[in-house]
């Protein structure tokens, strides 16, 4: 009678390993929950990506999209108004708006845009302490940070000579600047009513010599780099208000401290 063999693999054990898997797919299902639970969606990095697809998908403006942040994370609730088409895609795909160039990666702003808030913080309180704030007043353009003298803080009427209060007050300012390393432009500037002297024969000169005046007191007695600094005047055709009035001549009347951007660098790449 033949023998009858017991079955190769069909005992208690032969189903184990579904076990072990089974255990293994709940382990890494626990895993990325607990992941995704501990995980914060950067709102200003989302918001960045969204806007910068809409602009490359849809050639035109970007749509506006609204972030709500909760317990369980930023989620988009809102498609504001509908995307514009152009009829010409592509069309910004790398062009992007003045805001953007200070916003780094992160869609937060870059370390230079820091910076410059940074010295404009430093320079308003500096004014305040010397009760100046209406003589030395920080804004901040496009091309970078503009600190505006008036030239009675500086200058004596029809003189290019500093001073000697405002050679302190500049050596003060001159600190504040050594914590940026971007490029400085001292512009001088006047009003229109014209100076015909031996030593200014028009405003030009008068306006230049100004400014070259401050920028040695930066470079000897603040410390600054000269290769940082460069010298403009634009004697009364750059006026910041109305010639027309005594208010708006006191105004035109000033020297601009310009840190500029790194894009705005008066030096080629490689100097």
């Amino acid at each position: 009678m033949p023998r009858k063999h017991k079955d190769e693999g069909r005992g208690p054990s032969h189903e184990r390993w579904l076990v072990t898997y089974a255990d293994l797919i709940t382990l890494l299902m626990i895993f990325f929950i607990m992941m995704y639970s501990m995980s914060q969606i950067d709102a200003n990095k989302f918001r960045a990506l969204a806007e910068s697809l809409a602009v490359t998908l849809g050639g035109g403006n970007p749509t506006q999209i609204e972030i709500s942040t909760s317990p369980t994370g930023p989620s988009v609730i809102g498609q504001g108004t509908p995307l514009e088409n152009t009829g010409n895609p592509g069309k910004d795909l790398f062009q992007r708006d003045d805001q953007s160039d200070d916003l780094d990666s992160s869609g937060g702003p870059d370390v230079e845009t820091l910076t410059i808030e940074h010295i404009k913080a430093k320079l308003d309180a500096l004014a305040k302490e010397n009760n100046i704030q209406t003589m030395l007043v920080s804004t901040i353009e496009e091309r970078g940070l503009v600190v505006s003298i008036q030239d009675t803080l500086l200058f004596d009427s029809g003189s290019a000579e500093i001073t000697p209060k405002a050679r302190s007050i500049l050596q003060k300012i001159s600190g504040v600047l050594s914590a940026s390393p971007n490029f400085i432009k001292v512009e001088g500037h006047t009003d229109n009513l014209p100076i015909n002297t031996v030593r200014f024969p028009s405003n030009w000169e008068l306006s230049v010599l100004r400014a070259t005046n401050v920028v040695h007191i930066l470079v000897e007695e603040g410390g600054i780099n000269p290769e940082r600094l460069s010298a403009t005047g634009y004697g009364e055709y750059r006026p910041r208000a109305d010639n027309n009035t005594e208010e708006g001549r006191s105004a035109n009347r000033r020297v601009d401290l310009v840190i500029l951007r790194s894009k705005y660098d008066p030096v080629e790449p490689g100097f």
